[in-house]
């Protein structure tokens, strides 16, 4: 059924590509790609109120086609062809005119919040980057990637919340650019594999240590200091957005607080096995997820009866 199927079986499959959608199986489309993804999180989280389950879902989906035609195509002439093609259903939509289902959806959710065009464009210009650089040379380059790679989607949800002043979107900015440096710091070795490096070169060359060292997986004092330095940066980003929590409501609070915390949850994990991510990813297990779930509810309680 075309209404179950991956961006990249979606891509290649003509009757999909040719159907005209209506509302509802698009909205059921986005619902089914939002709920049945490969990654360890909940699209919308159970604090999440019901009316807003399917502007999440029409949301996630954009930012999920957009990452997939990026990293899941296999072939970067192919996917810089299909950026291209996904930023021109951006502008119809924004035009008026659309076939595509995610767009069908997406369509209604951008009205209804005033959502601008910009946060979703400036994704597609980093899965684009993405296919065209795979090193930065210093931590501007790093976190100016970050402002179109990360901080569009806290402005997203943001949006969806409403809430679209610039003070709550410069602390979202934090957060959201040190939990895209705190995934960098997780998965050194598994963005190796697609010839990325985060890492800023002029900090590696500042303690002698190579490209070649890190895709060696040399773990030595050099590469101790160089991830105590980044691990540092993002605690400092994610203490810098924590003030957002106390400027939304409750049940977005409790979700930004959760990934916060998850974020510097893998800092600490980092730190605990000496900063070594070059032998083992740190990962957060259930147990732990359960218990920064169980705490974030603590403090919300607590905040609501003082």
């Amino acid at each position: 059924m075309t209404t179950t199927l991956t961006p990249r079986e979606f891509v290649g499959n003509s009757e999909a590509l040719d159907r005209r959608w209506s509302l509802a199986e698009a909205e059921q489309y986005t619902r089914w790609l939002a709920t049945h993804h490969y990654e360890n999180f909940h699209v919308v989280s159970f604090l999440l109120p019901k009316e807003l389950h399917q502007d999440f879902y029409n949301v996630y989906s954009y930012c999920r086609w957009a990452d997939d035609l990026g990293d899941e195509i296999g072939n970067v002439d192919e996917s810089l062809r299909l950026l291209a093609w996904w930023r021109t259903e951006l502008d119809q939509m924004y035009e008026g005119e659309t076939r595509h289902p995610v767009f069908v959806a997406l369509r209604g959710t951008a009205k209804k919040y005033g959502i601008p065009k910009q946060p979703f464009a400036d994704l597609i210009r980093a899965f684009v980057q993405d296919q065209t650089v795979t090193r930065y040379q210093t931590w501007h380059g790093v976190l100016d990637y970050c402002v179109y790679s990360a901080n569009p989607v806290g402005r997203l949800v943001l949006y969806l919340c409403g809430y679209s002043d610039p003070e709550r979107q410069g602390l979202s900015d934090d957060t959201c650019t040190a939990l895209q440096l705190a995934n960098f710091w997780q998965d050194v070795t598994v963005d190796q594999l697609k010839d990325r490096v985060y890492l800023p070169l002029n900090l590696l060359a500042r303690y002698e240590y190579t490209v070649d060292d890190l895709f060696a997986h040399r773990f030595d004092d050099r590469f101790r200091a160089i991830m105590r330095e980044a691990v540092d940066r993002a605690r400092e980003l994610f203490l810098a957005g924590l003030p957002l929590n106390r400027m939304v409501n409750r049940r977005l609070a409790v979700d930004l607080e959760l990934f916060s915390r998850g974020g510097m949850r893998i800092l600490d994990k980092i730190e605990q096995q000496d900063y070594d991510v070059l032998s083992r990813r740190p990962k957060i297990s259930k147990i732990e997820r359960a218990g920064l779930l169980i705490g974030t509810l603590a403090r919300a309680a607590f905040a609501r009866a003082a």
